[in-house]
Formats: C-alpha cells, structure tokens, sequence
C-alpha cells in the first residue's frame, strides 16, 4: 500500500506527543503536520490534503465537529477523546472509528486496519486535475443539532433555498449553509447534472424520464420527487445520457 498522509488536530500536547509515538510503528502512515486548534488544523488540511485525520472532539474556541463544516471534503476521520458520551454521538457523524484517550496500542492497531480497508475501498476513484470532488468524497453537514458525514455519491440531488442548498440523501433532506453555485462547482461532473437554475441531480437516482411541455423533460427521483429540466438543459442532458 502506498503512503498514508495524516495530520492531527488536537489540542493537548500530550496527547500529541501519544498520538506520534503510536504512529510511528506504523511506517506506512506519514505524519504531514499537527495543529492545536481548529482554524490551524483547517489551514493544515487544505494545504496538505491528507488521507486520514486523527481529530479530538472537545477543542477550545472551535470543536472537532466545527472543523468538520469548515471543508470542502473530509479526510478519513477517526476521532480521539476522552469522553466517552462523545463515542456514540460520532457514529452519527459516520466517522470511521473514535479512540478513547488514553490510547489503547491494539485499539490503536484495529484503527488503523479500518482504515487501510477503507483507502482499498476508495483508491479506485482519484479527483481529476480540477479537483473535483469523486462519488466516494465525504462532504460534512451539519443542519441544526443533527450533523452527518456522508459520501457524496450517496446524494440524489440539490436544490437552492435561499442562499444555502438543500441537500437530498436517503430520508434525510438537511441544509447545507453554501450556496448551489459554490457546491456544484465541486461536484464530480461524471454523475451530477444541472436540471434547472434551481436543482441538481445525480443521475444515478433517476427512476424515470419523460417528455414534457416546450420540449423539456420531466424527471421521478428514486424518492419520487419530480424535477423538471429545463428546454436549454433537458437537450445537453439527452447528449450526457444518450438518448
């Protein structure tokens, strides 16, 4: 397996300093940096675009959870802490895994397979020079007390409310505080589409397509949530899907 790039965001020192010597009977795994606080951390992260992040939970100023909302796209996240009423609630989160401070070595060990495992799951689908996000990215949203970490590729479609985006998965239809022109330039252009000035969809989801009115069509989500595309958009989607 090739070089895993992690970075920690924590701000103990000590903990830190536990994390590193842990990582070190790794040599597969590459410590790229370490930051202390959140916008730290954040500034790490973009810079060094790692694989895996090892992430305390209770910060302060900022928690581990802030953090999170602040990227574009989430590395493979396995939370420290030392509380464990957090352990439950970042399964929510759909974090890889969550250590419990003090760290366990063979804890630690089982950790770290789940993540080799999960990187063999993604390696297939890399972004593409403009960096836009794959099917296996993982954005965070957090919409009021509920928060998820979801894979984009689980995304059935987008529409703007307001300024901000509704985002559609499974039964779940939170807001994500960003507006749909900032989203979809980010989006994996293999599977994503622009319907209309107020929706997009990943086509993956379309149950059915049919004609409509002034040569447009009208799209049945797997939901079955209707959208209909525009004229303009309705004739490059039937380039896109070869119909």
């Amino acid at each position: 397996m090739s070089t895993i790039k992690a970075v920690i965001v924590e701000d103990s020192r000590l903990a830190r300093n536990e994390l590193k010597q842990l990582i070190k009977q790794f040599p597969e795994i590459e410590l790229v940096g370490e930051a202390e606080n959140v916008d730290d951390g954040y500034a790490l992260i973009e810079d060094g675009r790692p694989d895996l992040l090892f992430l305390d939970i209770n910060m302060p100023e900022k928690d581990g959870f802030e953090l999170l909302e602040m990227l574009d796209e989430v590395p493979i996240t396995v939370f420290t802490t030392a509380f464990d009423e957090y352990a439950i609630k970042s399964f929510e989160y759909n974090a890889l895994d969550y250590l419990l401070k003090p760290i366990n070595e063979k804890r630690f060990a089982l950790a770290i397979d789940k993540v080799k495992s999960k990187l063999i799951e993604t390696s297939s689908e890399k972004n593409d020079t403009t960096e836009r996000l794959t099917g296996n990215s993982q954005i965070f949203i957090k919409d009021g007390e509920k928060c998820w970490l979801i894979k984009v590729g689980d995304i059935s479609h987008m529409e703007i409310v307001g300024n901000y985006t509704r985002v559609f998965f499974q039964e779940e239809r939170p807001m994500l505080y960003k507006s749909l022109n900032q989203v979809e330039g980010k989006l994996p252009e293999k599977y994503f589409f622009r319907a209309n000035r107020q929706q997009i969809i990943n086509t993956n989801f379309i149950k059915n397509v049919v004609p409509w009115f002034n040569g447009k069509l009208k799209l049945t989500m797997q939901n079955e949530d209707e959208i209909e595309v525009s004229r303009r958009q309705s004739y490059l989607f039937k380039d896109k899907m070869s119909l």
